[in-house]
């Protein structure tokens, strides 16, 4: 064979096989397909629950990069002592004042965002981290089963692969380029097994001439099929789309389950803050009154109808309530800045909660027609059912696994004639080969399979005591509702007529003033405090035990917009409560001069408290 080294032989135009693979090659599916295809899932999902479940939708994702994520050594910032410094404060300073200044920038309306009960509802939607992480726990899960579904579709894969061959002839080299294609699709079969296409091409063309033909090209086309018989064959072949399927309606269900309990969660501290502005402003009002009962007592101390201990007795008075509520305002304070961090709010966001009156009528039902509803609708009791079919469904799929391994499997191969360089696509039949085999194996080595049906009984087993425990826990959650709801409503009968006789007390100790001590005068003021502050509490107690009434019987339905949808035959109120602007008050707490010394106690000049806006 003469050879003539370094002459480059064209290659051949393109065949049409090799259009047809390019044509065959799945497109790269963008992210908004992808998002399209869960926000898809999601929705139908939620749709088969009923009852107007929500479906949440991904959202815009970060960016993904960092220019320091792939640092080895990220920089710290950790100076020394002498490089850092500390500015002390003077002793002197107004500390009153600045301490009235943290409360009203909570406090004052002009300048900060309101928000009253439904614009709370509709924020922790939008931007609560808690719901933010449920809502991605549901999306993941979706993600999950398209995963499994798209293992159960018809998968396409395309190999290439490019060498160069130089084999010596006489001193010579003869070089050849070599492109073998391989697509390949393959199919899971339903009840266990696999079906596999694969169209393998095989072009060779030489890089020098050598006498002959300088390309050839061969194609082969396998199918092929691998179906158990015995051993993971029916429906355990199923198991992980199955399991897949049933995860994602339990996120389903979880994650409206966790809306209802989040709306009653944040319904919970909104009611709770605004009880606290109740407390703060009942005890701005008792301080006005106590400031004013020093005032009178002092001018008759300077008269010489009472003896100066008596002033002196109510100044320690005024000056513990300025204490108190200074206590309770720097609590609302945290506690505001608390429910901003849950919402997701920026703390250094200035809010200002607005009251709003949730009402409806209490439930009239019976602690047994409770406990039957919370069997009948909740969600999470119905996925605790669930997962008992789980446990079952695996000790089938472990006996399954003791059965011996009995294989069958079949393939032809579909060849072209390797010496016509144009031969496409033409399969010559007496050239197909054929081949099968039934392989069985003796199940010689099953004691780990039966070890793991063991341990799926002893699962089913733990499975359905948990189902049980939590139907047993449940049903006390749902007794306990209504005698909760029962509790609260005597408690704000009992308190409302605490608060009426304890108003009417002290409207005679004060008509009676002269010849009333001025400890009693105070004693009926800590307890017509203490009276507002229980009704306050015992109102707020009320709306949170129905709410927990409804989330624990499945019957609290939450709108897309985290408003409560109410129930046929519930008359729901939701209303503003109007109420007087806060304002600072007239220093009605200035201690006065001591009658003994004749000097200031400390912060006399502070300015007084503030009043809430929460009403009674």
């Amino acid at each position: 064979m003469s050879l003539h080294s370094a002459t480059l032989a064209p290659m051949p135009a393109a065949r049409p096989q090799l259009l047809l693979l390019l044509a065959l090659l799945p497109a790269c599916a963008s992210m908004q397909d992808i998002d399209r295809r869960v926000n898809r899932t999601v929705r139908d999902r939620s749709e088969t629950l009923g009852g107007g479940a929500a479906s949440p939708t991904l959202r815009s994702t970060l960016t993904t990069s960092s220019p320091t994520q792939y640092d080895k050594r990220p920089a710290s910032n950790n100076p020394g002592p002498d490089e850092l410094t500390y500015r002390g404060a003077d002793p002197s300073r107004d500390v009153f004042t600045r301490l009235e200044s943290y409360f009203a920038e909570g406090t004052t309306q002009g300048v900060a965002h309101r928000f009253d009960l439904q614009d709370i509802l509709r924020v922790s939607q939008d931007t609560a981290r808690e719901y933010r992480t449920a809502e991605e726990d549901y999306l993941l899960t979706a993600i999950r089963l398209l995963i499994e579904q798209h293992r159960w579709g018809p998968r396409f894969f395309d190999d290439v692969t490019t060498s160069v061959n130089a084999d010596a002839m006489n001193g010579d080299y003869s070089t050849a380029l070599n492109v073998i294609n391989e697509l390949r699709a393959t199919q899971r079969l339903p009840y266990g097994g696999e079906l596999e296409a694969r169209l393998i091409t095989t072009a060779v063309n030489q890089l020098t001439e050598i006498v002959g033909e300088q390309y050839t090209q061969s194609s082969q086309l396998v199918l092929g099929a691998s179906v158990p018989l015995l051993r993971n064959a029916g429906l355990v072949a199923q198991e992980d789309i199955i399991q897949a399927e049933r995860d994602t309606v339990y996120a389903a269900r979880d994650f409206e389950n966790f809306r209802r309990r989040f709306f009653v969660d944040i319904a919970s501290d909104y009611f709770a803050l605004i009880a606290r502005q109740a407390a703060i402003r009942n005890q701005a009002e008792r301080l006005k009154s106590v400031a004013l009962f020093y005032e009178q007592t002092k001018a008759l101390v300077e008269a010489g109808r009472q003896p100066p201990f008596e002033a002196r007795n109510i100044e320690q008075n005024v000056l513990s309530s300025r204490n108190d509520l200074i206590n309770s305002q720097e609590a609302y304070i945290l506690s505001l800045d608390q429910f901003k961090v849950r919402l997701g709010i920026p703390v250094e966001t200035q809010i200002v909660l607005l009251p709003m009156s949730l009402d409806f009528q209490d439930p009239d039902v019976s602690v047994t027609e409770a406990a039957e509803l919370a069997l009948l609708y909740r969600l999470d009791f119905q996925n605790e059912r669930d997962r008992v079919d789980d446990a079952r469904r695996q000790i089938e799929i472990a006996r399954n696994r003791l059965l011996p391994d009995l294989n069958l499997t079949a393939r032809a191969t579909l060849n072209t004639d390797e010496n016509k360089s144009e031969s496409g696509l033409a399969f010559k039949a007496d050239q197909t080969d054929y081949a099968g085999s039934i392989t069985f194996g003796l199940p010689l080595d099953r004691e780990i399979e039966r070890l793991e049906l063991r341990q799926s009984l002893v699962q089913l087993e733990r499975q359905i005591r948990q189902a049980e425990q939590f139907r047993d826990n449940l049903i006390l959650e749902a007794r306990q509702s209504v005698r909760e709801i029962d509790r609260a409503r005597f408690s704000v009968r009992l308190q409302e007529q605490t608060v009426k006789i304890n108003e009417l007390r002290l409207e005679e100790i004060q008509i009676k003033r002269a010849e009333v001590d001025a400890q009693k005068r105070l004693d009926a003021e800590n307890e017509l405090l203490q009276a507002r502050n229980a009704l306050d509490a015992a109102v707020r107690d009320l709306r949170i035990a129905i709410l927990e009434y409804l989330v624990r019987t499945g019957q609290l339905r939450v709108s897309d917009e985290g408003r409560l949808r109410a129930l046929r035959g519930m008359d729901l109120r939701v209303e503003a409560i109007e109420d007087a602007p806060m304002t600072n008050s007239p220093s009605p707490a200035n201690p006065p001069q001591s009658d003994e010394n004749n000097t200031e106690s400390p912060d006399s000049t502070q300015p007084g408290p503030q009043e809430s806006a929460q009403p009674r």
